[in-house]
């Protein structure tokens, strides 16, 4: 009997290791590329160092993901092999003998990938290490393979907001509001039904691609290795942890968490950034706030970097709400300690972040516009005007000044004065016109909404004036109008003590309309700072600061 006993258990024990090769055979065989060891213990930092036949291999099969990425490019390949005489039988049998071939490559590429890393020690440590984390996540499985930088497919999910219940989702928002579609409602009803549908191949295709340019495959690989340095960077420097979540519709999210509690005061809040539409949080905006000391948490776009899915807002909007639920439950920042920082079409996602979650600590948006559809007609041909429009409203209608009116929180807006990118008039051999910077409309809109008896038609002429000039020019204007801040933030102050601090804010002016125009350009003051630079130009830490609330001394 026991004979018999220990005759099963040694089976099932050589079973049992049978199945751990065998699964570590697979790994090797098919599993992530390795593309740094991070610095550790007495290990010193280093980026993998394949084979050469492991280098090769992964080239083609980088090369495949790249071209088969280029999905945005199929109606003019779709053209092209129409034109070549590919749709015919004698043409589509040369294009399935073509296909086969690839696929040979592509296997072969993948089987002696694998016999190369067979015999690298750091690949199969690495590989032990995965397979142990993702079979077993534990704390320490997973300390192991933080260890490492890989592609981010094989990393384990670490929140997923689905094990939320929904009364844990629900606690922190405020109610959802009914989105007003009328806009995209009166551009299809203004349309074709051809023009729907070339809307709606434009924008699956290309036109996604050009609003998020960095969701395509083409900028993912030629910007790799740069992200691969940044991410080391945040590591290794800044001791950050890398984590995955799971939204709500499935997509995976790639996250970055800097914690300062403990090493800062301004520790203690924590900044969640949202990179523009070429940006990624390994070499974007999350410099700034890190820079003064911050928690900071970033995230990339769906389809960016090590992120899946598309970027289109619905996908958007569950991916930062994922965000920001993971770093309620399991960072444990309470809202009223969160800001959110956002850089250029980041806006979207940071002005829907605090629509839904009103008791964010404060908002910052730089270089950000109120409205993508004239934008985006500006810059291109005039003759697309009506599809542009209808496809944008139809299926990218970013609107961020809509979400900013819905909260009630401080906001600062950072405009560039030399923004070639969000400003819609550019005179020939000169810089863009300051007047036409979106970021000004989106400033009007919303002192619009939060001050409307300062802000109206009389008023609103002078502020376009002011917003259009240069800052030396404004400091100028400020003077000559006599605009002197203690005496106008008093004003402020007694009527938040009087009424409250809410918006809209009907302080009593009056007809006065010299103290209209006073308050009216005070307030362009403090709800927004000039840097002089272009679009892409890192955020000059002294810019980035707690906004300015009605009430509180300046």
């Amino acid at each position: 009997m026991v004979s018999s006993w220990q005759h099963r258990q040694k089976t099932k024990t050589t079973e049992l290791k049978t199945l751990k090769m065998a699964s570590k055979f697979y790994w090797i065989l098919t599993g992530p590329r390795l593309l740094r060891i991070y610095k550790r213990d007495n290990i010193e930092g280093h980026n993998y160092e394949p084979g050469y036949v492991e280098s090769i291999a992964d080239k083609i099969l980088q090369m495949f993901h790249v071209t088969l990425g280029l999905k945005y490019l199929s109606p003019i390949v779709g053209v092209y092999l129409y034109r070549k005489g590919y749709f015919t039988a004698e043409g589509g049998a040369s294009l399935i003998k073509f296909a086969v071939s690839l696929l040979i490559v592509y296997a072969a590429a993948f089987v002696f990938r694998g016999i190369d890393r067979l015999a690298n020690l750091d690949y199969r440590t690495f590989i032990k290490a995965l397979v142990e984390a993702r079979n077993s996540p534990t704390f320490q499985t997973k300390k192991a393979l933080v260890g490492y930088d890989f592609e981010f497919w094989a990393w384990p999910v670490d929140f997923s907001v689905k094990e939320l219940n929904s009364d844990r989702k629900k606690a922190y928002k405020a109610q959802p509001t009914v989105t007003n579609s009328s806009r995209r409602l009166q551009a299809i009803e203004r349309s074709s039904f051809p023009c729907r549908i070339l809307s709606y191949i434009a924008m699956h295709t290309f036109g996604r691609s050009m609003v998020y340019p960095g969701s395509t495959s083409f900028v993912n690989y030629f910007l790799s290795s740069m992200l691969v340095t940044g991410r080391a960077q945040q590591v290794e420097e800044r001791h950050g942890k890398r984590a995955k979540i799971e939204t709500e519709d499935g997509n995976e999210i790639d996250t970055m968490f800097v914690n300062m509690r403990g090493h800062s005061e301004l520790g203690n809040t924590l900044v969640i950034t949202s990179e523009g539409n070429a940006g990624f949080y390994e070499i974007g905006c999350i410099n700034t706030p890190l820079d003064l000391n911050y928690s900071v948490l970033g995230w990339n776009h769906p389809g960016f970097g090590g992120s899946t899915g598309v970027p289109f807002p619905d996908q958007e909007q569950k991916a930062v709400d994922a965000v920001i639920q993971y770093a309620i439950h399991k960072l444990h920042f309470e809202p009223q300690d969160i800001a959110v920082f956002a850089w250029s079409i980041g806006g979207y996602t940071a002005s829907w972040l605090a629509k839904t979650y009103p008791d964010l600590k404060f908002v910052v948006l730089d270089a950000t516009f109120d409205d993508i559809v004239p934008l985006a007609i500006a810059k291109m041909p005039q003759s697309w005007k009506n599809l542009v429009s209808l496809a944008l409203r139809s299926y990218m209608d970013l609107n961020i000044a809509d979400n900013l009116l819905e909260y009630q929180g401080p906001i600062l807006l950072i405009r560039r004065t030399k923004d070639e990118i969000i400003t819609t008039e550019t005179p020939p051999n000169t810089l863009p016109l300051l007047s036409s910077n979106r970021g000004n409309n989106l400033i009007l809109k919303l002192l619009k909404f939060r001050y409307p008896t300062i802000v109206d038609e009389s008023t609103i002429p002078i502020m376009k004036e002011f917003l259009a000039k240069e800052t030396v020019q404004q400091v100028q204007m400020l003077k000559d109008k006599n605009v002197v801040y203690q005496e106008i933030s008093n004003i402020f102050a007694v009527h938040v003590q009087e009424s409250g601090l809410h918006f809209p804010m009907n302080i009593k002016v009056d007809d006065d309309l010299l103290l209209k125009t006073r308050l009216a350009l005070f307030l362009i003051t403090v709800h927004m700072e000039n840097f002089d630079a272009t679009h892409c130009s890192p955020l000059a830490i002294s810019l980035f600061h707690k906004p300015w609330v009605p009430g509180a001394r300046l």
